[in-house]
């Protein structure tokens, strides 16, 4: 016998009602822009230190953030809401305490970007001003969008303030973060912020044009990668082993992972220069898809396109025209806004692990299944229901053995695999007691049953997915 919990029909009920929250324009591939049927574009653009602050003097760029300000006014003319992540913080902060490099030292560190922080948005205030265009602060940690409410005030926050004509302005509060909370680079902060309200674009500015097949400035014949449908085979083919700069925390791999959060949830994501923010214009006027061909030196069935490709596809006056950039085309599918928060907005608070059965059921993309106790072996992690954990199949356990036990069967694959993320309806403890059991059997094993699976498939985002 078991019984639905109060706490799962509300979960069914608050999922219902995120599908409707934001709802989203179904016009084909993401990468289209609506502007073409005379309706605005959400674009959050990502500013990075380096396009910022002089990584040596510390010294504002103003010729740059007069750039940017002027692009994000005349993208508002055009009826575009855009909403500006930025950082620069602690480089501000460095050069306001005349400070040469930024301390190691995590006290210290903070101290500086909260000096940095108010003197950041007086610069970016007087800007705006100019024109006469009133801008918000928004300061975010992972924490604030741990809690569903929280979550959601934050999207109709930013909702709120673009309706009114005001331009967002998001960083992270560095002042209070700690690596448990912490976006980790405001490259990811931007991709949550362009999932969270449904951007159409997310602008990652950076201190070169785009993506390479390889660093160019030690490799002559690396090529520039225009388009990009499949992240995970990028990284197999290009290299982006680039750190970031002295006052930032991102490199190139950074914003692959911006990139693969951004695209999940239906946001078309661009790699393009900091300085040159007038491109943006030219980039979502031509909303180039993938071409279907590949570099001659990459097979066919890649998923990338290079410059050379490009050009056999649409023609030399065609991409002469375009600026240099890197276009990753959003998922045709994305995920909806509560499966987005599941997998992005909260922190795991541990692990459960699942045996075969559970792990063909989950994957199989046909089936959607919930998480039964049948199929889990272990969990780790101390945690309460609700809380979100990982879910992952270790391989090597299920190989194939001989009479005597022995492993008769090669691998090498990854040692664990990650399925994704869902809220238990079972603490920890309790899921140790009926790991291995059928769902009727919970209530002899607890006293009691609060729901029959332990994750249900509403509350499960999966991340690997493999079609029948």
């Amino acid at each position: 016998m078991t019984s639905t919990p109060k706490q799962f029909q509300q979960d069914q009920t608050m999922a219902k009602q995120d599908k409707h929250s934001h709802p989203r324009v179904a016009s084909g591939r993401r990468g289209l822009p609506k502007s073409s049927s005379g309706t605005g574009l959400t674009i959050v653009i990502k500013l990075g230190t380096s396009s910022i602050c002089d990584e040596i003097t510390h010294f504002p760029l103003l010729s740059t953030l007069s750039l940017i300000v002027e692009t994000i006014l005349k993208l508002k003319a055009q009826g575009h809401r855009v909403v500006l992540v930025t950082s620069g913080a602690i480089g501000v902060g460095l050069r306001r305490l005349n400070l040469a490099s930024k301390p190691k030292d995590l006290a210290q560190v903070q101290a500086i970007a909260a000096v940095g922080q108010g003197r950041l948005m007086s610069l970016y205030d007087d800007l705006f001003s100019q024109f006469n265009q009133p801008i918000a602060q928004i300061l975010l940690t992972k924490n604030d969008l741990a809690d569903r409410t929280q979550y959601l005030n934050a999207c109709n926050t930013i909702d709120a303030l673009l309706e009114m004509g005001v331009v967002p302005i998001v960083n992270e509060n560095d002042t209070i973060s700690v690596s448990e909370i912490r976006f980790g680079d405001n490259d990811t902060l931007s991709a949550i912020t362009a999932g969270m309200i449904h951007a159409d674009y997310l602008f990652l500015m950076t201190d070169v044009d785009c993506l390479y097949t390889d660093n160019p400035r030690t490799n002559p014949d690396a090529q520039p990668v225009m388009t990009v449908d499949d992240i995970a085979t990028l990284k197999e083919k290009v290299s982006v082993a680039s750190a970031g700069s002295s006052l930032g925390t991102g490199g190139m791999v950074t914003k692959l992972i911006a990139a693969e959060l951004a695209t999940a949830a239906g946001v078309t994501t661009v790699i393009t220069r900091g300085s040159t923010p007038q491109n943006i214009f030219q980039i979502i006027s031509q909303p180039i898809q993938h071409i279907g061909s590949a570099s001659p030196k990459q097979d066919s069935s890649a998923t990338t396109t290079t410059t050379a490709a490009m050009t056999n596809a649409l023609g030399a006056a065609t991409i002469a025209s375009l600026p240099l950039h890197t276009r990753f085309l959003a998922k045709d599918n994305p995920m909806v806004d509560r499966k987005w928060w599941i997998l992005h907005g909260l922190h795991a608070a541990g692990t459960i692990y699942i045996d075969q059965g559970a792990y063909k059921a989950i994957t199989n993309a046909s089936q959607k299944s919930s998480l039964f106790a049948a199929g889990i072996v272990d969990c780790k992690g101390t945690f309460v229901a609700q809380q979100s954990v990982r879910v992952v199949y270790r391989p090597r356990d299920y190989l194939k053995k001989d009479e005597q036990g022995q492993v008769v069967e090669e691998y090498g694959g990854p040692e664990e695999i990650e399925l994704g993320k869902g809220l238990v309806n079972y603490a920890s403890h309790e899921i140790l007691r009926i790991k291995g059991c059928h769902s009727r059997q919970i209530i002899d094993r607890l006293g009691y049953a609060d729901a029959e699976c332990v994750i249900h498939r509403e509350n499960l985002t999966r991340t690997k997915v493999i079609q029948p």
